[in-house]
C-alpha cells in the first residue's frame, strides 16, 4: 500500500545545547559543558522524523538568510523532504532555542523565534494547493497562530486530516479546536487545555473525555514512560511505553508525533501507530540532541519486534 501525504507547519532552530549537573535555580549560574549547536525546532524535527521513519513528506517553514538556514534546507532535502516550502526569509536570523539538559535528561528550554514568526497567514495561502493536495497536516505552536488558522481552515475544507501537537503548552481558541481531527498533547498540555491534572490514566481518561466534548475525534495523551493513552470516540486505552535508560528528552515527543503520523499513513490502526510512536520515542531519548537522535525505521521495526507486548 503506497504510503499517504504527509504535510509539516511549522518552526526550525538552531538548538544551542549545554549540559548541566542540574537545571540552574532564579539568580544562579551552573557551570556546564559539551556545547554544542543542533539542528531543532518543533515542527522541522517532527518532519525529520516523518521523512526518516519512511513517510512522504512536505514541510512549510521559515528560516533565516544566514548560514543556519541555508544548512537546514540541505539537510531537510537529505532527509527526503519535500522543501519547496522552506522559505528563506531576507534580513531574518533562524530561529534560536537555548537549552539545558541535566543528568536526569530533563531540560529547560528558551526560545527566539526569528523567522519561524514570518510563517504568517500570508505565506499559507501561498502554500494552499500543498496544503489541499495532503492527507495529513501536522501543525506545533511554535509559529504564529493566525498562520495555523488559515492552514486549518484550508485543509478543513479540502478534507485533510488535522493533527495539531499543542506544544508547546497555551491556550488555543475554539475555532482552531474545532477544527482538529486528532490532537497530540503531552500532560503539561492536556491539562492547561482542560483544567484536569493528569498524573495517570484516570485523569487522561477524563481530559480525552473534555476535549472529545470540544469536537476532537482521536485523541492521543503522552505519560511518559508509562506510554500513551489513546482514545477515539469516547473508548479509551493505554498504549504502553518501552523501559529504557533516558539521556536526553528532547526531542521524544517531536519523534512520537512523526512516528504515529508515518504508521497512520501506511494504513496502520492507532493502537499499531502508538506503539510504532512509543519505540521511536523511547529510541529517541536514550541518545543526545533533536534530530540526530530521531531513529531510522529499521530500527523502530528491529525494537518493536524484539519486545513481548
Amino acid at each position: 500500500m503506497s504510503s499517504k501525504k504527509i504535510l509539516v507547519l511549522g518552526s526550525v532552530n538552531a538548538d544551542h545545547l549545554v549540559r548541566v549537573p542540574r537545571l540552574p535555580k532564579p539568580g544562579e549560574t551552573v557551570a556546564g559543558k559539551d556545547y554544542e549547536v543542533i539542528p531543532g525546532g518543533k515542527g522541522a524535527n517532527q518532519a525529520v522524523a516523518c521523512a526518516r521513519l519512511g513517510g512522504q513528506t512536505a514541510f512549510i517553514a521559515c528560516v533565516g538568510d544566514d548560514a543556519f538556514g541555508a544548512v537546514m534546507i540541505q539537510r531537510f532535502k537529505a532527509d527526503g523532504i519535500d522543501t519547496q516550502a522552506v522559505c528563506q526569509v531576507a534580513d531574518q536570523m533562524t530561529g534560536v532555542a537555548l537549552i539545558c539538559v541535566d543528568s536526569q535528561a530533563e531540560n529547560c528550554i528558551v526560545i527566539a523565534p526569528g523567522a519561524n514568526a514570518k510563517l504568517t497567514t500570508r505565506r499559507v495561502q501561498a502554500q494552499q494547493a500543498l496544503i489541499a493536495g495532503s492527507d495529513y497536516l501536522l501543525m506545533q505552536l511554535e509559529t504564529p497562530l493566525d498562520g495555523l488558522l488559515e492552514a486549518v481552515e484550508i485543509a478543513h475544507n479540502a478534507g485533510v486530516k488535522v493533527v495539531l501537537n499543542p506544544a508547546p503548552a497555551k491556550a488555543l481558541p475554539d475555532e482552531l479546536l474545532t477544527r482538529v481531527d486528532m490532537i497530540t498533547p503531552n500532560q503539561t498540555e492536556a491539562e492547561l487545555l482542560t483544567g484536569i491534572s493528569v498524573n495517570d490514566v484516570v485523569g487522561a481518561a477524563e481530559a480525552a473525555g473534555k476535549l472529545h466534548a470540544m469536537g476532537i475525534e482521536t485523541v492521543v495523551i503522552t505519560l511518559g514512560s508509562q506510554g500513551v493513552w489513546i482514545s477515539e470516540e469516547g473508548n479509551g486505552r493505554l498504549v504502553e511505553g518501552y523501559s529504557v535508560t533516558p539521556v536526553d528528552t528532547t526531542a521524544a515527543g517531536d519523534t512520537f508525533n512523526g512516528a504515529m503520523l508515518v504508521a497512520l499513513s501506511h494504513g496502520e490502526s492507532l493502537d499499531k501507530a502508538a506503539n510504532f510512536a512509543n519505540a521511536a520515542a523511547a529510541l529517541s531519548v536514550t541518545r543526545h540532541g533533536a534530530q540526530p537522535s530521531i531513529p531510522s525505521r529499521d530500527e523502530v521495526e528491529k525494537l518493536v519486534a524484539g519486545t513481548k507486548r
